[in-house]
């Protein structure tokens, strides 16, 4: 999965042509390693249709405070430069198969 900075997030995510699954993790969060596999798995299967990128909250601050980024892991979908969904916290792939279903 690509990485994405608070300089390129614009481009990288804002204006994609598809939707945008963004992982808001860091370093030293425990929940963000149990998630970080699945989402990866799910990229292999779903790319084509969903792109999944990382955001590291500790190096690239800017970009979580504009969207109110409280608590990791948080995954936000963005399509057409807008927040669609928000899934907050870590769940099994099933569960975040069917959150994400619309996009895939």
């Amino acid at each position: 999965m690509k990485a994405v900075t608070d300089a390129d997030f614009e481009a990288e995510v804002l204006k994609s042509d598809k939707p945008v699954l963004v992982d808001f993790w860091a370093e030293w969060c425990g929940p963000c390693r149990m998630v970080a596999p699945i989402l990866e798995e799910i990229a292999g299967e779903h790319g084509d249709k969903l792109e999944i990128v990382k955001l590291n909250i500790d190096e690239n601050p800017q970009v979580p405070a504009k969207y109110g980024i409280m608590g990791i892991p948080t995954l936000n979908v963005y399509s057409g430069g807008e927040v669609v969904k928000q899934i907050q916290g870590v769940k099994p792939k099933a569960a975040l198969l069917r959150e994400l279903d619309e996009f895939i």
